[in-house]
């Protein structure tokens, strides 16, 4: 009688956890994942979607460690390339979007004069990303190479560990920052105006950002985690990230 029970426990346990399945995605994804979970959801009613939120570099540490992700959307090609080539990751890694930058300043600034703009003096202050463990300041750094400003800009900058927390310190520590344009998809950045609160930054500046998708060793063979791959690569999917400001590589 006992060991039935104990055998009871147990199923039940399993099938408390049956089609969850974690997943770790970079920080500049977190609003479109919002959308893209509510609508996985409407064709997986029965697939639970848990998500960590972070850098890139810091979930690949992670992940390395041996964090139970089934499934990495990365904020970059090189960190899933890794994975894939320590034979962490299970499929070869594809560009699921690539990703924009932008100047944004809570106040009034006038962005026709580019990347001069963050030499002058009333710029004290500039939000970047940690271009060490985030893809989209490593973006930002060469912009601001590309564009001969770096060496006179960087005694300013104000550094953060991911984009997400580049975005909260242009908010309340800078005068301005170089933040993932998907980022004023925010509720609480719906007030600010571009050309005057934000611009896109000239992508000629800096080399595309690929995002990068693998399925992870803990995910392999999982009809779950399988499935939630193959919607971020599917047209209701492409059509959430373009809404928030991602381009869709052609050769996807």
């Amino acid at each position: 009688m006992m060991y039935k029970f104990t055998l009871l426990i147990l199923f039940s346990c399993v099938s408390l956890y049956a089609g969850t399945i974690h997943i770790a995605v970079s920080a500049n994804v977190t609003f479109p994942t919002k959308v893209l979970k509510k609508e996985f959801k409407k064709l997986h009613p029965k697939t639970e979607v848990k998500v960590t939120f972070g850098s890139s570099g810091k979930l690949t540490t992670q992940i390395i460690n041996g964090a139970p992700f089934s499934l990495f959307m990365a904020a970059n090609m090189d960190y899933p390339n890794n994975l894939y080539d320590y034979g962490i990751a299970t499929t070869k890694p594809i560009i699921y979007v690539q990703g924009a930058l932008v100047y944004f300043s809570v106040n009034k600034m006038d962005f026709s004069k580019g990347m001069k703009l963050l030499k002058e003096k009333k710029i004290s202050k500039i939000a970047v990303a940690n271009p060490i463990t985030a893809p989209y300041g490593k973006a930002a750094f060469e912009a601001m190479k590309n564009a001969g400003v770096l060496e006179n800009t960087m005694p300013k900058f104000v550094y953060a560990k991911s984009i997400s927390g580049t975005v909260s310190n242009a908010l309340n520590l800078t005068d301005i920052g170089i933040v993932a344009k998907s980022s004023l998809y925010a509720p609480r950045m719906k007030k600010y105006k571009e050309n005057i609160n934000w611009v896109d930054l000239d992508p000629r500046l800096y080399t595309p950002i690929n995002q990068g998708i693998v399925i992870l060793k803990t995910g392999e063979n999982n009809n779950d985690v399988k499935a939630f791959y193959d919607f971020i690569l599917s047209d209701k999917a492409k059509e959430i990230f373009k809404s928030f400001g991602y381009f869709i590589p052609y050769n996807r």
